[in-house]
């Protein structure tokens, strides 16, 4: 790939941080000062920059506004006790956002540019990152169709950009969740492995209609069935049979979660039994019955693992049993502490900003 190479750094005249309320801070709402920008043009990108955070221009006939060229990802750097700040298996988001690129015929972004970027802004705002458990910065690389032309085609021009919000948990109190048999998520052949905007765009109506209902997320069902569970809401989902954890297997309708690998990953070295295979609703629903289903969590970036309180199908609720010593938060705090600084990482999923 023909790159122009040469980071170019604008930082800000005055910092936003005093006027952050880090006790009480919604999720996304608030950027830090500083943000990351590259543009594809002429059939290569171009020098990248960090600027001060700003609203981007952009003409009303921009194509990703039309025809839906966007692709995105979820990250988050943290800050140990001793002020080093570690991102969580970044190799993978980079790998996860090309790959979500490609789907979508957009051009994949160069990795030096990509980490360059990435460690410099984090240096640059690394003051925004409050130390301790639950405390984090959330970190969002984004690429779309920049070119002002509404013909059905790829575009020819694209941003990549990469922003970043303080946040605090995602998701507090308990998870109540329904199964979805009237929308789908995806389907075979389609994007649903991708992170493309348009695929969280189409969860929005029926989760505000489970919403409604009382629901929290919605379990999402094959598209060409119904029969057998997919993913919650945007999470990866994982249930709990006697001492076996069974997920359903990535392909075209499952996102490739990273916390799903590590979850996997860290039972597997832990002695869980693991399956990643076919999930049917009637397995769940007579596990449920005869007393074998012990739980259910949904696993994701920025929730890292929720676990789900009750279940509902066709008009009937389950409540999960309450169960000391739970798969869900046993992986919570081994995956947590490793992000933290606070444990052993054997994997070597730990990235240290420097």
């Amino acid at each position: 790939m023909n790159l122009t190479h040469s980071l170019q750094i604008s930082k800000t005249a005055q910092s936003r941080l005093p006027e952050v309320d880090f006790d009480n801070l919604a999720f996304g709402e608030i950027f830090t000062d500083h943000m990351f920008v590259c543009t594809f043009r002429d059939g290569k990108w171009q020098s990248p920059e960090i600027l001060p955070y700003q609203d981007i221009p952009m003409s009303p006939a921009a194509s990703a506004l039309h025809y839906g060229q966007a692709v995105f990802e979820g990250m988050k750097a943290y800050k140990d006790d001793a002020g080093s700040v570690w991102l969580f298996r970044p190799e993978l988001n980079f790998n996860r956002i090309n790959t979500s690129a490609k789907r979508l015929s957009i051009p994949e972004f160069p990795k030096e540019y990509f980490f360059e970027g990435l460690h410099n802004l984090l240096q640059l705002d690394s003051n925004w990152i409050q130390p301790g458990i639950g405390n984090s910065l959330y970190v969002r690389p984004f690429v779309f169709a920049s070119q002002a032309c509404v013909q059905a085609a790829p575009s020819t021009e694209y941003k990549f950009i990469i922003i970043c919000s303080p946040v605090k948990a995602y998701y507090s109190g308990e998870v109540n969740v329904l199964i979805e048999k009237k929308f789908s998520r995806a389907a075979a052949g389609g994007v649903g492995y991708a992170k493309a905007a348009g695929n969280y765009a189409a969860q929005f109506y029926p989760t505000a209609l489970a919403n409604q209902k009382g629901f929290q997320q919605i379990i999402w069902t094959d598209a060409s069935s119904h029969q057998f569970l997919e993913e919650a809401g945007t999470m990866n989902i994982f249930f709990r049979i006697n001492n076996t954890l069974i997920t359903a297997p990535t392909g075209d309708t499952i996102l490739n979660g990273i916390t799903r690998k590590s979850v996997i990953e860290w039972a597997k070295a832990a002695g869980i039994k693991v399956e990643e295979r076919a999930v049917a609703i009637d397995e769940i629903i007579t596990a449920q019955h005869n007393g074998s289903l012990k739980e259910i969590f949904g696993s994701g970036t920025a929730v890292v693992i929720s676990p789900v309180n009750s279940f509902a199908y066709e008009d009937e609720r389950y409540q999960l049993p309450k169960i000391k010593n739970a798969y869900a938060l046993q992986i919570k705090k081994a995956i947590t502490e490793i992000q933290y600084n606070q444990a052993e990482d054997p994997f070597g999923w730990r990235h240290k900003v420097s």
